[in-house]
């Protein structure tokens, strides 16, 4: 049986590190990239590393060679300067997405980001929550990039056949931070089964899905996502009395709404 090949870019990110061993299978190889040096191969780790910039298109269309799916997490994680964004995020991208077409990759799952929306009411869409494919309605110059990402998947789709997921991801970490979180984070293994789900599904085609887990007090819809198969497992609920108190702000983007354009958040 030949094995499949996933190239994951952003490998040494947050994300990038809770899903290598996550997404390590018999038949698999991890084509891991980042700016930083992912940490070598452990003892009987079928992972590739590669050090560089998804800006650098003769990487690009090297490590696109030979590869299955691509799972793209790389970029700037925050509210940076318009230029930095321009040029990593939507930029880097479209580099990818190039390459990507030219090797004949047939599957690309971006990483988009609940900023995308974040000046969407949380609760205008009903009780079956927001939906994973409403209209951007970005809050910062970061929340602009990823809704291009997600115009850009939707193009490479439509143009070439290639199948994209853009995943509108929530919170994604060990545990929930505070009361935001509470509604809208992903759990490790959570994001893993969506990945899985996305990199499964039979249909090729464009969809855009919310990156969270099936949380009590989510403000979100799954639908999207458990229509490719996505299982959640996991609740924030259960960390709820070691979260600080404080209420579910009104917009979906939080404290990402008043940070000056431009300028690095620390959030």
């Amino acid at each position: 049986m030949s094995q499949q090949r996933v190239l994951i870019t952003g490998a040494a990110g947050i994300v990038g590190r809770l899903m290598r061993t996550r997404l390590a299978r018999p038949g698999r190889v991890l084509r891991l990239l980042d700016i930083a040096q992912p940490d070598p191969a452990g003892s009987g780790e079928a992972v590739e590393i590669h050090t560089g910039s998804v800006t650098d298109a003769a990487l690009m269309a090297d490590l696109c060679h030979d590869v299955d799916a691509i799972i793209h997490l790389g970029g700037i994680s925050r509210e940076d300067s318009w230029e930095r964004i321009l040029e990593v995020n939507i930029d880097g991208t479209h580099t990818l997405l190039e390459a990507a077409r030219v090797a004949g990759v047939p599957r690309v799952v971006l990483a988009s980001s609940n900023h995308a929306v974040g000046f969407r009411a949380i609760g205008q869409d009903g009780s079956d929550g927001l939906a994973g494919d409403s209209s951007p309605r970005p809050d910062t110059y970061y929340g602009v990039s990823k809704a291009a990402i997600e115009s850009l998947g939707s193009l490479y789709h439509s143009r070439f056949g290639m199948d994209v997921s853009c995943l509108r991801i929530g919170s994604c970490f060990e545990r929930p931070a505070d009361v935001r979180q509470l509604s809208f984070w992903l759990s490790p293994d959570d994001c893993a089964r969506l990945l899985e789900a996305c990199l499964a599904t039979a249909e090729p085609g464009y969809r855009v899905l919310w990156g969270v887990s099936a949380n009590t007090r989510a403000v979100v819809s799954l639908a999207e996502a458990e229509a490719i198969g996505y299982r959640s497992l996991d609740d924030a609920e259960r960390f709820a009395a070691s979260v600080p108190p404080g209420e579910l702000p009104s917009l979906v983007g939080g404290a990402f709404i008043e940070t000056p354009l431009g300028q690095h958040n620390p959030l």
